[in-house]
């Protein structure tokens, strides 16, 4: 139904009247010319017996209006859905509606969403702030734009200023935190597909990288001497002294309060809303830490926020990461030979080669869960007496080391090789 009884030269001299004007084309497309002279396109058609009109657009030649052929092409699409049994102007509604949500449901809002969800299931503090961090990231490009429309290329374009500075693992990150915007956009019925898993190696790889630990004894030794005559914020050196002693994550003692603490009974409990694997920790405390908590509690035992170790520009906010290993250059150990998170691999690699203790064990202080879900099981409690007497024998242990006292080789054993 191509043709029709107007032609472009008709339509464009068609004047206006005192009364609204029809001029028919066939096939039910009609110009309405209006007194004050517009032009309208409509479609007229009978549904379910009752006399129904499609209201197409304005005539025109430039990009908002409808010239005759588009007008004549969209009373065919109508048609066809008349065909089908499909009153155009309901499906006309239904797009619009569509359209409208689509254009309300962009990637920014499900992603904050996402991210207000993730903090009421109490998530960390740091684990928020580094989701909100790389959200940030993409919404700067793929913010206001509709999330059922976004393509895998419009996020390659996202990745790839970070692949080209080097900036690999940042990369990787931020497109695995917008393939879990897309997930829950799926989920809440917002979005069809995750773009982001046909972009699996379409950006370069980060090269995995160790943190540096000292593992050998007479060198951890050395460390522990030079930790015992920094000369900075005694907060500071009380903090990396601990991260010797209990061998935890630096970002659960730096944000440690004094509730979580209990140095009559030697245990610090840390929350699982503060833990990487969202369980509760308790750590052992040996006497060497308890007595550092207890020279440190009357300087920072009394203060709004109840932090060990609050911030200097802020005792609401705790200090950094940047504050540990800053320190650890200092004393004359470079980013390649120590950093805050080793003291856990010197822990792990040391308590094992002494045969000593039990793998679960060492595990357990280090608070790795176990994969094994039936293993997780029927595990008898977390180890606690033999954690009680391991914390208590490493940190006597690294007595011996910093006073440079002869240090003997661990004999392996059946129990460290396992």
């Amino acid at each position: 139904m191509a043709g029709g009884k107007l032609t472009d030269k008709a339509v464009k001299n068609a004047k206006p009247g005192e009364r609204l004007a029809i001029l028919s084309d066939g096939g039910g497309l009609q110009l309405w010319v209006t007194p004050t002279g517009g032009k309208l396109w409509n479609y007229a058609y009978r549904f379910g017996g009752k006399r129904k009109r499609l209201a197409i657009g304005p005539y025109g030649k430039d990009p908002a209006g409808v010239p005759l052929e588009a007008a004549r092409k969209r009373r065919d699409e109508a048609a066809g859905l008349l065909r089908d049994g499909v009153d155009p102007a309901t499906r006309k509604r239904q797009v619009k509606a569509a359209r409208a949500e689509a254009q309300a449901n962009t990637f920014a809002v499900v992603a904050d969403e996402l991210l207000d969800k993730k903090k009421r299931e109490g998530v960390a503090v740091a684990t928020a702030g580094k989701l909100e961090w790389l959200i940030g990231l993409a919404k700067a490009d793929l913010g206001t734009l509709p999330i059922v429309d976004i393509s895998a290329g419009e996020i390659l374009r996202v990745l790839q200023p970070l692949e080209a500075a080097g900036k690999f693992e940042t990369a990787k990150r931020l497109r695995a935190v917008i393939g879990s915007v897309f997930r829950y956009a799926i989920a809440t019925a917002r979005a069809g597909n995750d773009p982001t898993q046909a972009l699996r190696g379409a950006i370069a790889s980060p090269k995995p990288q160790h943190r540096a630990a000292i593992t050998d004894p007479k060198a951890f030794g050395g460390l522990l001497r030079a930790i015992e005559g920094f000369t900075g914020q005694p907060t500071t050196k009380a903090a990396l002294q601990l991260m010797a002693l209990l061998a935890c994550r630096p970002g659960e003692l730096r944000h440690a309060t004094w509730m979580e603490f209990d140095l009559d009974g030697c245990v610090w409990e840390v929350p699982a809303e503060r833990t990487k694997m969202r369980r509760p920790h308790r750590i052992p405390l040996p006497t060497q830490a308890v007595e550092i908590l207890k020279a440190l509690h009357p300087v920072t035992g009394h203060g709004a926020a109840g932090l060990l170790f609050p911030g200097l520009r802020s005792v609401k906010r705790p200090i950094s990461e940047n504050t540990l290993n800053g320190a650890l250059r200092r004393i004359g150990f470079s980013q390649d030979e120590a950093t805050a998170h080793g003291f856990r691999s010197t822990f792990s690699t040391l308590a094992n080669e002494s045969g000593k203790w039990s793998v679960n064990a060492i595990e357990a202080a280090l608070a790795h869960i176990e994969p094994n879900a039936v293993r997780r099981a029927y595990a008898r409690g977390d180890y606690w007496d033999e954690r009680v007497k391991m914390m208590q024998w490493w940190a006597d242990y690294l007595d011996t080391l910093r006073q440079g006292g002869r240090v003997v080789p661990f004999k392996q054993s059946a129990t460290s090789a396992s």
